[in-house]
């Protein structure tokens, strides 16, 4: 059979239906998995996103041309019928099915395989080959338990309340600081916020999505305005002076890269959260492996290592360059 889809500069491509999913350059036609900016990019001609994946491309992206689509609905574009199933991501988040002539394909954007509680759980999508990211495959990846990374957190925050200092969690904008805010205990103090995860709220809010109540930072915040905050600011405003206005602190960076010995230095973080939005090892894996898939193409990541792995498990596996970044230390999955 002739492959559904192809690699090309621009993006993933789809002959049969002429269009791309999440390209990096303009083109006609681009299918969006999710709303994080290396995957929706502005100057497409036209989109195809989720209904939970919309607001947020508007907010970035401004005025575009953007049709929706429910998880599970079938649109026919050209010869190819093209599908959107829950990826785990962060709200809205999608796996993106292609059959043509009976051959399947899926794209999986970003995904991760442990339910949050925020985004809808990641659904398997049966298919022939399978596009993957790979940001964390090694085995070294495990993730914190939900329960246990809950009672971290808050017992994190409330010491830090009760000996005076203000807590500075450092989370992306779209899922990780919406994800950590549905799991915070909001008794122990007032909750902080960085404007552009505050924005991020607000569009997440008017679809339904709850929230508990923040607070948005503003010129006139200080420690002394709201004592024993817990202040939830993007990666890059880690260690500017943006922090310092909040007196006496203990500052914390929530990132899968936590596992990694050194990284949390690196930060300058007093203390690390080992948690994402990405699967982890088993993750992966277990997403792989319940596709049914033979073929397998891994994105971005350790995609050297994966795909050895991966060969060494009897997969047809291969490694697809592109622009897409994960999640990253030094950067906010404004992305990640």
């Amino acid at each position: 059979m002739a492959d559904v889809l192809s690699f090309t500069d621009r993006g993933i491509y789809c002959p049969a239906g002429d269009f791309y999913i999440d390209p990096w350059r303009p083109v006609d036609r681009a299918l969006i998995t999710h709303g994080h900016s290396d995957h929706a990019r502005p100057n497409m001609g036209r989109y195809l996103a989720t209904d939970g994946t919309a607001p947020v491309m508007r907010h970035r992206l401004g005025k575009i041309d953007l049709q929706t689509t429910a998880y599970g609905q079938v649109t026919q574009i050209g010869d190819a019928a093209v599908s959107f199933h829950p990826a785990g991501h962060v709200p809205g988040s999608a796996q993106i099915r292609v059959a043509v002539k009976g051959e399947v394909w899926v794209v999986s954007g970003d995904y991760k395989t442990v339910a949050d509680g925020l985004s809808e759980p990641f659904e398997p999508v049966p298919c022939h080959a399978f596009i993957t990211e790979c940001t964390f495959g090694l085995p070294i990846f495990k993730w914190t338990p939900e329960d246990m990374l809950t009672a971290q957190i808050n017992a994190w925050w409330a010491a830090n309340a009760a000996a005076g200092r203000t807590s500075i969690l450092g989370a992306y904008a779209l899922g990780k600081a919406q994800r950590l805010l549905t799991t915070v205990n909001a008794d122990i103090g007032p909750i902080l916020t960085h404007g552009a995860i505050e924005n991020t709220n607000e569009v997440l809010r008017a679809q339904g999505i709850t929230l508990p109540e923040t607070i948005p930072v503003t010129p006139q915040t200080t420690h002394k305005t709201h004592p024993g905050a817990l202040v939830l600011a993007t990666p890059s405003a880690l260690g500017t002076t943006w922090t310092r206005k909040f007196g006496p602190s203990s500052t914390a960076f929530a990132s899968g890269w936590m596992a990694l010995r050194g990284v949390r230095r690196r930060r300058a973080a007093d203390r690390g959260f080992v948690v994402s939005d990405h699967a982890d090892w088993e993750g992966l894996n277990t997403a792989i492996k319940a596709t049914g898939a033979i073929r397998i193409f891994a994105t971005h990541g350790y995609t050297t290592s994966f795909q050895r792995w991966l060969s060494e498990q009897g997969y047809d596996a291969h490694i697809v360059s592109t622009d897409y970044h994960g999640e990253t230390l030094d950067a906010d999955e404004a992305d990640a």
